[in-house]
């Protein structure tokens, strides 16, 4: 088993890379090997191989017969079956907490982050204090995976939210200015109290299924961003360079 030494430099590794994908350093059809990426951050080929492998798994790069790795151009479809994905994986969790019990700390921790949401919502669409609420979103979907205390559906829901632009929180970026967005949030906020209404009511199904409705609102957010004639959203919401010339109007 490789020692936490040896974990940390693989992590940082793929964040790095990660991050460098994700923003357009490194752009889609880029070629990527271990000896150009290992001179790039200044490490060793063993985690850049690691990290390489990692990327490839969660779709950033795909790896040629001849091993060679390429940044991945998504489409949309791509990005659409990420977002459902986590959806049915969040709809599980909701779920089988509600089937079983939830953690009573994940719950205590996601009903703070709910109420703590609706005092940010709470001066309006246009006042909406964004970078708190990106914040409070995030914790209150780290709250949902930990919900069913099942280390699996925790492993595999992590898994899901790194695929590209699936993460909760992976359109908070500059479409904050839009009214119309933070509208949404305000929406996004009612389902997050209702699928905690479901979980502690014992609603199993009534649960999985506002938790996949919840990833929808990620799937219109997605769209949207696509249509907006702002380039500026492309440069702000990670990953979305990867798709936006492909499907731009």
């Amino acid at each position: 088993m490789p020692d936490d030494g040896k974990l940390r430099t693989i992590d940082h590794a793929t964040r790095a890379l990660r991050d460098r994908i994700l923003s357009g350093a490194l752009a889609k059809g880029a070629h990527l090997s271990e000896t150009a990426a290992a001179d790039m951050l200044g490490l060793s080929r063993t985690p850049i191989r690691e990290a390489l492998a990692q990327l490839v798994e969660e779709g950033l790069l795909e790896r040629s017969a001849s091993g060679r790795c390429t940044v991945r151009a998504l489409t949309r479809e791509d990005v659409a079956d990420a977002i459902e994905l986590r959806g049915v994986l969040e709809g599980t969790a909701l779920r089988l907490a509600a089937e079983r019990g939830p953690c009573p700390e994940a719950l205590a921790e996601a009903e703070a982050c709910v109420d703590a949401i609706e005092l940010v919502i709470s001066s309006g669409a246009r006042a909406l204090d964004f970078e708190r609420y990106a914040e409070l979103n995030a914790a209150f979907h780290a709250a949902v995976v930990r919900l069913p205390a099942s280390p699996i559906i925790a492993r595999e829901l992590l898994r899901a939210h790194r695929l590209p632009l699936a993460s909760p929180s992976a359109f908070l970026g500059r479409q904050a200015a839009q009214l119309a967005f933070r509208q949404s949030l305000i929406v996004a906020q009612s389902q997050h109290r209702a699928m905690l209404s479901a979980v502690t009511a014992r609603e199993g199904t009534r649960a999985e299924a506002l938790g996949r409705e919840h990833a929808r609102l990620a799937r219109q957010n997605f769209d949207q961003a696509l249509r907006a004639p702002n380039d500026a959203l492309t440069e702000d919401i990670p990953g979305l360079s990867l798709v936006a010339a492909e499907n731009s109007p």
